[in-house]
This record gives C-alpha cells, sequence and structure tokens, in this order.
C-alpha cells in the first residue's frame, strides 16, 4: 500500500486535539506504521504572517506582522486506493 506524508502547521495549544481527531477518525490510514498506531513527528517553532488590509485575523491586527509559536506535525498516510481517507483528512484540516 503507498504511503504518503501529511505535513501541516497548527498552534501549539490545538496539535494534541488535531492529531487525537485525525487517528479516530482515520485509525486504518494516518499515523498507521506496521503494528504501530498514533504516530507523528511534531516540532515547534515560530510562525509568521501579516494579514492582509480586508482581513479579521484571530490574531494580530491589519498589516502588522504577528510571530506565533506553532507545530509543524508530520503523519504517515497509507493509501487503501480509495483516495477518501486521504482525501478526508485534508478536509478535516481545513
Amino acid at each position: 500500500m503507498p504511503r504518503f506524508k501529511l505535513v501541516f502547521f497548527s498552534p501549539v495549544a490545538d496539535t494534541k486535539a488535531i492529531l487525537s481527531g485525525l487517528f479516530k477518525k482515520y485509525p486504518r490510514n494516518v499515523g498507521k506504521i506496521g503494528d504501530y498506531s498514533d504516530c507523528a513527528f511534531v516540532s515547534t517553532g515560530t510562525g509568521q504572517f501579516r494579514p492582509g488590509n480586508k482581513s479579521n485575523p484571530t490574531i494580530g491586527h491589519p498589516g502588522d506582522l504577528e510571530y506565533v509559536d506553532e507545530n509543524k506535525v508530520e503523519v504517515v498516510v497509507s493509501d487503501d486506493g480509495s483516495n477518501a481517507e486521504i482525501k478526508g483528512a485534508i478536509e478535516e484540516l481545513k
């Protein structure tokens, strides 16, 4: 079964809940490597962004450069041939 790596960024405080939800909803395809489940690599860093003038940011103010503690999360996703699990996991993250 082909495998892919799914990489996403999340606020540090939300990472555990996001991973828990993905692993619970897609236990056969997300984070499963052999006899191991719930596998992920998480590294912490600082993300930056500048909201546009017409934006409504949750953090920061339009036009101001903002820095936020984030996690970079990497999980293996197995392709069972239907791509439904991969697409579902990506939609969950959106």
